[in-house]
């Protein structure tokens, strides 16, 4: 069983019997991710701390290089890959403007 099913104190998807058992799953990793999502959301705000140039908080160069990482994990997981490299998009973008937001305050 996969470690982070585990971790969630939830059936493995193999193991639902009913949709009660697949939505508590999902229900389940949902938190996780957002959880997950406060985590990343704080290396944004370490970003805008750490940066002395509002200028640096975009960076395409970057931002092409995360994107093509998750589509070629989801590739390699049997995901949908462009679905994925979509939804990374849309993160990374909220990501940025949270970082822009932070690096404002930081510097009223």
């Amino acid at each position: 069983m996969n470690e982070a099913v585990k971790q969630l104190e939830s059936k493995a998807p193999e193991e639902c019997a009913d949709m009660t058992d697949v939505r508590a799953g999902v229900d389940a990793l949902d938190r996780e991710l957002v959880a997950l999502l406060s985590v990343r959301f704080g290396y944004m705000r370490a970003a805008a701390r750490i940066k002395e140039d509002r200028g640096t908080v975009r960076d395409e160069t970057r931002k092409a290089a995360v994107i093509e990482a998750a589509r070629r994990t989801a590739e390699l997981r049997g995901l949908p890959a462009e679905a994925i490299a979509d939804i990374w998009d849309r993160l990374v973008e909220a990501s940025i403007t949270y970082e822009m937001t932070e690096w404002d305050r930081l510097r009223p």
